[in-house]
């Protein structure tokens, strides 16, 4: 008998963007749970005492970015297998008072952030033998469900760009065993919309605003969902449907 050291596969990895707080912190909870290795990332993003979790600061808008995350995941797990592309700005206003500012850092982090990190994390996921991967997006169901009460138009452009890129992605790497997914959010209870507001409640037929285990639990339905693939998945009360 061989006394030659098989080494432990080692544990999938998932890459958090957007994971200092509300969704993306519990989605790092999530993944941990699931028994991932996470690296979470965000431009506050403080430092972890579990060694499951390592966080790297930095600006997704920033060129390079997206490379510098993908090799830290790399370097510490070996592998990509996730990218939750949690980060996202919202700025609610009439079309003609976003400034030139406003724009760039929309899309910046919406549209930049996703391309840049995405990008080179399925860079890893084929350049692992027998490939596979997932890649999940967050947009808003203000997409497709616009409302004068809620002029979001800068929204509306980058989030329905996700869900345009969500689909064109699923098919081409499709043949890799590379899944791409989108949750499309109604107004969920966070840090940025911390009150149940009657108002606010009532933009869902189910009178109620989400919750952030709502999300999680969207996309870890995903994540176990191994024949969905170009799903925009509506986690928003109903609102998509009609109202």
């Amino acid at each position: 008998m061989s006394n030659e050291t098989v080494a432990a596969p080692r544990s999938k990895a998932a890459i958090i963007t957007g994971a200092s707080g509300g969704i993306g912190a519990a989605l790092v909870t999530a993944y941990r749970g699931l028994g991932y290795g996470v690296v979470a990332t965000d431009r506050s993003v403080g430092e972890s005492a579990d060694p499951g979790t390592l966080a790297v600061p930095g600006d997704l808008t920033a060129p390079g970015a997206g490379d510098r995350i993908v090799e830290a995941a790399m370097d510490r797990f070996g592998r990509v297998d996730t990218v939750v592309n949690s980060a996202g700005i919202y700025i609610g206003k009439p079309f003609t008072e976003y400034t030139d500012e406003e724009f760039d850092l929309i899309v910046g982090v919406n549209l930049r952030g996703f391309f840049a990190v995405s990008r080179s994390a399925v860079g890893a996921m084929l350049s692992r033998p027998g490939g596979g991967g997932h890649v999940v997006n967050i947009s808003t169901s203000l997409v497709e469900h616009a409302s004068a009460q809620v002029p979001s138009a800068l929204a509306s452009l980058t989030k329905g760009g996700l869900n345009a890129v969500t689909r064109a992605l699923a098919i081409e790497y499709a043949a890799h065993g590379i899944r791409v997914n989108t949750v499309s959010l109604g107004v969920i209870r966070t840090p940025m919309n911390p009150d149940a507001t009657p108002e606010l409640a009532a933009r869902h037929p189910l009178g109620r605003m989400g919750e952030v285990d709502d999300v999680v639990g969207a996309i870890t339905y995903l994540e176990n969902a191994s024949f969905v693939t170009g799903e925009i998945l509506h986690v928003d009360g109903g609102q998509s449907a009609g109202h």
